[in-house]
């Protein structure tokens, strides 16, 4: 089992006929997704390397019975091209689109709040599956099947964890990253929620950064809800107060935001902070291995207690 994609997923490509639309169609359909339909208005009827193209998102459900949608659509489009998935009551909706107005991002979580799909992103690497199925601009080749789900604001972070997660043997059970712009579809605690239930994931890695309280208000549903073991990094810890740093919601203002008030969070939780980008793997590690020491009666591992001075 996995949350949000499996092997059964049956993908439409929404934009599929732009440049970074189709590169990333044969990325994910080379790594084994079931890329079964693409849209573009004006240009149904054509194929793609042997993909069909449709006008809307309906005709290409009715015709493949795909169930989830990757939007690269470009910003002015983007938040149009969401709405059309969500009305097609697609069961998950990726929008990779970086830059969507937040006015456009408003009315889009209006509606997709009351519908029937999924949504993650926007500005986000996407949803992978190791192993089963990738929707997304992630490099799949340093995943790996695992029991440890991973859960990001940040892409380039997530790959570095990822890789340090192959790299220790663990591997993922599936990797999300949510995206960095202050108005998103899931959030941390949608995701945890999922992680949680999953009888496949062992225990969480979540990433964060600087800007609004995300992090915080995942540390207090953690330590009130969460059954498995949770570790974090918290990236921005050196960011001055009132600069953006890369994603749109990585900003500090009005004191709030800031890396060492998520950090403290998230330790009172209980949740096993990395001190550095280079630690992130040992500090899952040493985690997994006190939860199982704990679960089968050993006396465990003690679990150093860190912090993220950068």
């Amino acid at each position: 089992m996995s949350i949000l994609l499996n092997s059964e997923s049956r993908v439409v490509v929404q934009g599929i006929t732009g440049r970074s639309g189709l590169f990333h169609t044969r990325q994910c359909r080379e790594y084994g997704t079931k890329v079964v339909a693409g849209v573009t208005p004006g240009k149904g009827g054509i194929h793609i390397e042997g993909i069909p193209v449709f006008n809307t998102v309906q005709e290409a459900i009715r015709y493949t019975s795909a169930n989830v949608s990757m939007i690269f659509v470009p910003p002015p489009g983007a938040a149009d091209a969401i709405l059309e998935a969500c009305d097609a009551q697609l069961e998950l909706a990726v929008c990779i689109t970086e830059g969507i107005p937040v006015r456009d991002m408003v009315l889009v979580r209006q509606v997709q709040e009351k519908s029937a799909t999924r949504l993650v992103g926007p500005n986000c690497p996407g949803v992978i599956t190791p192993g089963e199925c990738k929707v997304g601009i992630m490099p799949g080749y340093i995943h790996l099947p695992g029991r440890i789900g991973v859960v990001s604001r940040s892409g380039t972070l997530t790959y570095e964890a990822v890789k340090q997660l192959t790299d220790a043997g663990l591997g993922q059970s599936t990797c999300v990253g949510i995206g960095g712009d202050p108005i998103i579809g899931m959030n941390f605690i949608d995701v945890l929620k999922l992680f949680n239930e999953d009888p496949d994931t062992d225990g969480v890695f979540l990433i964060g950064e600087i800007g609004g309280g995300g992090e915080e208000e995942a540390a207090y549903w953690i330590k009130g809800n969460m059954s498995k073991p949770v570790a974090a990094f918290i990236a921005g810890a050196t960011a001055p107060t009132g600069r953006r740093m890369g994603h749109a919601g990585a900003i500090i203002t009005g004191g709030k935001g800031r890396a060492e008030e998520k950090i403290r969070a998230l330790k009172e939780c209980g949740v096993a902070v990395a001190p550095s980008p280079t630690g992130m793997g040992e500090t899952v590690l040493q985690l997994m291995r006190g939860a199982e020491n704990r679960a089968t009666g050993r006396s465990p591992l003690p679990v150093v207690a860190l912090s993220a001075d950068l």
